[in-house]
């Protein structure tokens, strides 16, 4: 397959807006933070991952079984399930760079065609799933050698590399907003804002050892550094290919490395009792860290966008009949 063209670019866009809205995440109402920071908008009957067939394989998490979704018509408003994923790739937060692990972000997204707005639908735990990544160099890298007489002895601890080892996992703050179409279909230009935290996690630092919060997250915004290739798939209700017939519409973008290097870092909080490591590991790392200073890579990105062929056909149930198709694909 060959690289997005600029006609290409235009056609899409309008196929994606009257049909299934693609991928678009547009600006979410405000919603309801659980005591960790992740969203709890229409979660209560959210659908847990599972392995579906064929096409329908990477909306595992998607929430087709919320209120919200299942209310949607197919008309005046239009439900999808929304996909990106990656296998690897980097982050740098202040003086510190770590390999990242797999990633995975997920939601539904609902069209208020009339209105033009988007609303989004997070999964149960968020939207984001995470591969804990190791720190390079463990507790003695992020915080050692020290001045702090307590962080020295510290460091004077870490001969057992299970009490070295630092693990950091990207986590959920909120709902996932200012997608941008365009912006997924070229080359540069911010496609969504990314609301997260990074879990910090050490037997030194204690369970609640974290940069960003709820309050004051890292916002990362990522861009296509190399454009993704399109495909348009259609599919059968339980997810089998059927290139001339298929009940359900599918949008790939795939192959193309996303990143952001324009986000700001807060400084770590929480980290040991009472916060006490804070100051040392924000010390060592360069945190807080300014616009610049840190940046992100996405490595063979991929995100994919499905919905009913034509929600319009099945009005005022279409909610209903997306979450049978996809309960189909699980063989439920």
């Amino acid at each position: 397959m060959r690289p997005v063209s600029t006609r290409a670019r235009a056609a899409v866009s309008g196929a994606f807006t009257a049909i299934l809205v693609a991928t678009a995440l547009g600006a979410a109402p405000a919603s309801a933070e659980g005591p960790d920071g992740v969203s709890t908008t229409a979660a209560a009957a959210d659908t847990p991952a599972v392995q579906l067939n064929g096409h329908w394989a990477p909306f595992d998490r998607c929430p087709v079984d919320s209120p919200a979704m299942l209310a949607t018509d197919g008309q005046a408003l239009v439900a999808t399930c929304v996909a990106s994923t990656s296998p690897g790739g980097t982050i740098k937060l202040g003086s510190t760079t770590a390999t990242t692990g797999a990633t995975e972000l997920q939601f539904g997204v609902i069209q208020d065609t009339a209105a033009g707005t988007f609303t989004v639908v997070p999964p149960a735990g968020g939207s984001i799933v995470s591969e804990p990544s190791a720190i390079p160099g463990g507790l003695l890298g992020l915080m050692c050698p020290s001045d702090i007489p307590f962080v020295t002895d510290i460091c004077r601890q870490l001969t057992d590399i299970s009490l070295n080892r630092v693990t950091a996992t990207v986590e959920s703050v909120g709902t996932p907003t200012e997608y941008d179409l365009t912006a997924a279909l070229s080359t540069g230009r911010p496609i969504v804002a990314l609301p997260v935290r990074i879990h910090l996690e050490n037997p030194f630092l204690g369970d609640n050892c974290y940069i960003g919060t709820a309050s004051s997250p890292l916002v990362l915004r990522p861009r296509n550094v190399t454009a993704p290739t399109l495909a348009v798939q259609r599919f059968d209700a339980d997810g089998t290919p059927d290139a001339t017939g298929g009940t359900m519409l599918r949008f790939a973008l795939t192959g193309g490395a996303q990143g952001d290097s324009a986000f700001s870092v807060p400084g770590a909080t929480g980290c040991g009792l009472a916060g006490i490591l804070n100051g040392a590991v924000n010390l060592k790392t360069g945190l807080p860290s300014g616009a610049g200073n840190n940046a992100l890579t996405l490595n063979s990105a991929s995100t994919y966008s499905a919905g009913l062929t034509a929600p319009g056909l099945v009005k005022p149930d279409a909610g209903k009949v997306l979450s049978q198709y996809w309960h189909s694909a699980a063989g439920r």
